[in-house]
């Protein structure tokens, strides 16, 4: 391998949060929605290096510059029991290609053998193509049929 296309995957630390936060920032850009990140940098800190930690975090570097992340978080299926929710996998632009998100991914898979997870979870953009390959290579399951529900913090605040 070129020396210039090295990277390491390792967990994700306090001080990696603000690269992660860009790399949020930038994934939010290409998937044309920047208005809907609301999430602070001081929330990911508190829910992800707090006392109660509830997601899990790898980063990839590439000369001492994080090139990407893998953010995840367990859940529970009343069918399946203990499941792994990949939340987002994110390789800067500029270093798609390389295996950096083949290694996030394996990465996260090793958390959910080592956890005996019944199932590991994600979603993609249907219009996401590279990301649908990406995922179509591991003979991934990808599920049309169900639909994603979802309430927004004012609309869990407007509840009576």
């Amino acid at each position: 391998m070129d020396e210039s296309l090295a990277f390491t995957v390792r967990k994700g630390t306090l001080d990696d949060v603000p690269f992660v936060f860009n790399l949020i920032m930038e994934l939010a850009l290409y998937e044309k929605a920047p208005q809907e990140v609301t999430v602070t940098l001081d929330e990911l800190v508190a829910d992800g290096f707090g006392d109660n930690p509830i997601y899990g975090l790898f980063v990839a570097e590439q000369g001492n510059v994080i090139v990407g992340i893998a953010l995840y978080y367990e859940k529970y299926s009343t069918w399946k029991g203990r499941s792994l929710f990949l939340e987002d996998i994110i390789v800067t632009e500029s270093k798609r290609g390389n295996g950096i998100g083949h290694a996030l991914f394996q990465s996260v898979i090793a958390v959910a053998k080592e956890r005996n997870s019944a199932r590991m979870e994600w979603q993609v953009l249907d219009w996401n193509e590279p990301a649908i390959n990406f995922y179509k290579k591991y003979n991934a399951n990808l599920d049309a049929e169900w639909l994603n529900g979802k309430l927004t913090r004012e609309q869990i605040q407007e509840f009576n």
